[in-house]
């Protein structure tokens, strides 16, 4: 019976850590259209949004080690980690596991990622986790 509750109580648990949502900041520019569509699709799955209207994307980049390689039109922060461009949420989700990596990028804006749906089109796309030692690693391929 013991061994019954002690299971409930961590499904209990487990369950409102799942359902407490993540917080991320995100830094944008004041005129894109797909920053905010890629907010809402954060918001849409769970994670509460500070959302910063920035000036200088480039050095706010800059200051966090956001390579240009890598670089998109917008820029959140989890965790002290980056996650730069269209990343899906389900992706930033698994951030955490990584303690390797500074931070998750989807380079440029490809059509059919979180934030860029139009229509069917759907580009194929990476999404590249930079490790601590500055190396690229596909994290996921969609």
């Amino acid at each position: 019976m013991l061994t019954k509750k002690i299971a409930l109580f961590g499904l209990l648990a487990f369950s409102t850590l799942t359902q407490a949502g993540q917080t991320i900041d995100v830094y944008r520019d004041p005129s894109c259209g797909c920053c905010k569509a890629w907010i809402s699709h954060l918001r849409d799955n769970g994670f509460t949004v500070n959302d910063h209207v920035e000036p200088n994307m480039s050095a706010v980049k800059e200051r966090l080690g956001v390579a240009p390689r890598l670089a998109s039109c917008h820029t959140g922060v989890i965790d002290g980690k980056f996650v730069e461009g269209h990343v899906p949420a389900e992706q930033i989700k698994l951030l955490a596991k990584r303690p390797d990596l500074k931070g998750l990028a989807v380079p440029g804006m490809p059509m059919g990622s979180p934030g860029m749906e139009m229509g069917d089109h759907k580009d194929a796309y990476q999404v590249i986790g930079l490790t601590k030692d500055g190396t690229d690693e596909v994290i996921a391929t969609y």
